[in-house]
């Protein structure tokens, strides 16, 4: 059998080679699905994504996964106050995986006759995927609540190349049997492949900033509230620190859409400079005339607990965004049960609140001011003064958006 090393029996380092080029090819694979499905949605529109970490598989563009909610969050780009929806990070992950194929191959060919320079190269920067997917993953358990499976799948790319690169060190120890006849090598050739990598990992970056559409004619077309005050002062003022600019929010707080983009305004840095008054909005039949059928049952009640808050009523919101999933359950065993839970975290006082005139009449005049205005029956829907923040502006726009329309709110 033939190797690459001129009919001789295959060099050790055959083995770090090709781990090398597999790991590269897989996080190839998924840092271009990735970048595709970034790339699709600059057309203002939503579409399927891939979210597997069986290649090529997809979900619809309606639903809530994982790794919709990373491509949304403030962490899955960068320069996003720059380009609209930002540089995403996986085209930097599409660059180095192409460097480290095309020198993996290298390593294999060469065999015997790569340098020890040549390894420690490999060994030093084949880490770097391996540390960057690290951060990644504690940002996507810590900051987004979630694992997305493409995202992983760089993830586990990373760790195999980091397993390579472990591999050419270990062939670096004097112990190893082909060290007496490996060439030390020069440091001009290392210099080159670092240089090399970076512009890997930078060329797609740039030729993507070079397409990105100007999005600018778009924003702020979506129109106007036509009343920006509630004649009966039933929407709730969110207490922030640094109040500068209005926005009127509507919001229910058992939408998932509703959570994501509430975390994505605190993410960037917005959110405490906003003036923020909250209407709420349940998708929820029991209180909401608008719906024949519940969207998000239980929305009602724990829109009226937000309310019952009082001056803790963003802290009853945020509440209810972390515990969203539990109380989504909690609903469906009964409204009966989800007071109890309200009461057990908020107190009697919140729960009794629950049922006064007063909360209802409250909500009840705050969805008047959402049909007076003809909001869609979508939420969340955000009002910057009384311009409205496109809906596809709301998710990977809405850093570039708020620098655009509001850059007072952007730290």
């Amino acid at each position: 059998m033939a190797y690459p090393d001129h009919g001789q029996m295959p060099s050790r380092l055959s083995r770090p080679a090709i781990l090398g080029a597999v790991a590269s090819i897989l996080g190839l694979t998924f840092a271009a699905y990735s970048s595709v499905d970034y790339a699709a949605h600059l057309d203002r529109r939503l579409h399927d994504v891939h979210c597997s970490l069986v290649p090529g598989l997809t979900t619809g563009a309606d639903e809530e996964n994982p790794c919709r909610a990373a491509m949304y969050s403030a962490y899955s780009a960068l320069f996003r106050g720059s380009y609209w929806g930002g540089i995403p990070i996986s085209l930097f992950a599409l660059g180095a995986f192409s460097f480290f194929f095309g020198f993996s191959i290298y390593l294999l060919f060469a065999g015997s006759r790569a340098s020890q320079k040549a390894l420690w190269f490999f060994a030093a920067a084949g880490a770097t995927p391996f540390v960057v997917s690290l951060v990644m993953f504690v940002i996507s358990i810590t900051k987004i609540g979630s694992l997305c499976k493409t995202c992983v799948g760089i993830y586990l790319s990373s760790t195999l190349l980091f397993v390579a690169a472990l591999l050419a060190a270990r062939a670096t120890l004097p112990s190893y049997e082909e060290n007496a006849s490996r060439p030390a090598g020069k440091w001009g050739p290392p210099v080159l492949w670092g240089l090399a990598l970076a512009a890997s990992a930078l060329l797609p970056s740039l030729v993507y900033a070079a397409a990105v559409p100007d999005e600018r004619p778009f924003l702020g077309n979506c129109g106007k509230l036509e009343k920006t005050v509630e004649p009966h002062n039933a929407l709730l003022h969110l207490k922030t620190s640094q109040s500068v600019r209005l926005a009127i929010l509507f919001e229910d707080p058992l939408c998932p859409t509703c959570r994501a983009f509430h975390q994505r305004l605190i993410a960037e840095g917005a959110y405490d400079r906003l003036d923020v008054k909250l209407s709420l909005f349940p998708l929820d039949s029991e209180c909401n005339w608008m719906l024949t059928t519940p969207l998000h049952p239980g929305a009602c009640t724990v829109s009226k607990a937000v309310i019952c808050g009082g001056d803790q009523a963003r802290q009853v919101l945020e509440w209810a965004y972390d515990q969203q999933d539990d109380l989504v359950k909690v609903a469906k065993a009964g409204d009966a049960e989800l007071r109890r839970v309200i009461a057990k975290r908020w107190g009697s006082s919140v729960a009794s609140c629950l049922d006064a005139p007063a909360t209802k009449q409250k909500l009840n005049q705050q969805l008047h001011f959402a049909a007076d205005n003809s909001i869609p029956v979508s939420t969340p829907q955000m009002y910057l003064g009384d311009r409205k923040v496109c809906d596809e502006d709301t998710d990977l726009g809405l850093r570039y958006t708020l620098t655009q329309l509001a850059p007072e709110v952007v730290p």
